[in-house]
């Protein structure tokens, strides 16, 4: 976490700071459970794309409330680069496209499967929407695959979705194998931001289907929107979540949060594991140069 202005004015961001999340999405995910109650009776949980880790920590700490025996929470992180350790969090660097990687998690689980899977990844962002919808809408899709391998009868999905044209196809595709799902927006979450959560629920796959890694549902194609259409064509379920008394994510606050008298920089709970500053560091160290 930076210090720019623009960080500072961000409430979500100085809240995550104070409470020690690793990134302020922590309360996306927070304010999803609030409305649904993902979070009930789970036990086992995976959490793709996990890095920077700010939900596995709010599923470390939500999921051991379920049980007097905290070693009966098991948490998996999976994401393509290294992640700084979290206790209680076992984590698996590889890619969420390889059965190998869905063969990792459920040996993690002991052969079990798991009650939740969670999903905050998102591409580099171009600013073309069609172009982010779709790579985003890959990337949920691949996702999605994985948890056909690793996700138990009657479990829950949550996965960040680009709002856009296909989001009806999508939906459509979803509902395949969840009896409920819901297109979710947090009070977090900027409203200029195209992001909103899939929120997959009572997971029921096709009889007969046999998971795969090979091919996306989602057409290779651009099409109209809204381009389904007789009883094929549906409205996707919108929800806002999070109280409307929290702080709204697109407000500029002051930087003094209730009970300060001044603002104090707090550094972060735990620094970067390899940032890419440290080499230039490391060279005007050995240089005698101080930094401006």
């Amino acid at each position: 976490m930076g210090k720019t202005s623009k960080d500072k004015r961000d409430i979500y961001y100085r809240l995550a700071k104070e409470e020690g999340w690793r990134a302020r999405s922590a309360f996306k995910l927070l304010q999803i459970n609030d409305e649904y109650d993902i979070f009930n009776g789970v036990l086992r949980a995976v959490d793709l794309c996990a890095a920077p880790g700010s939900w596995s920590q709010v599923l470390t700490k939500k999921l051991r409330q379920n049980t007097k025996n905290e070693d009966e929470v098991k948490i998996v992180a999976v994401d393509l680069q290294a992640m700084a350790s979290l206790p209680g969090v076992k984590q698996i660097q590889g890619d969420i496209t390889k059965v190998s990687t869905a063969n990792e998690i459920i040996k993690e689980f002991e052969g079990l499967k798991a009650d939740l899977v969670v999903c905050d990844g998102a591409p580099d962002v171009t600013g073309l929407h069609d172009i982010d919808e779709y790579v985003q809408s890959q990337l949920l899709l691949a996702a999605l695959n994985i948890t056909t391998h690793v996700l138990k009868l009657g479990g829950v999905f949550v996965a960040k979705i680009f709002r856009g044209k296909d989001v009806t196809l999508l939906y459509s595709q979803l509902k395949l194998f969840f009896a409920n799902v819901t297109v979710s927006k947090p009070r977090s979450s900027r409203n200029s931001s195209i992001e909103a959560f899939v929120i997959c629920q009572d997971y029921k796959p096709p009889e007969g289907y046999e998971p795969t890694m090979v091919n996306p549902l989602l057409d290779h194609k651009y099409c109209d929107f809204n381009q389904l259409t007789g009883p094929n064509r549906v409205i996707v379920p919108f929800n806002a979540c999070g109280d409307l008394s929290a702080y709204d994510s697109d407000t500029s606050y002051s930087l003094l949060l209730e009970g300060q008298s001044s603002y104090e920089y707090k550094e972060p709970i735990q620094n970067p594991i390899d940032p890419p500053y440290k080499e230039i560091l490391e060279k005007t160290k050995s240089m005698n140069i101080k930094p401006h």
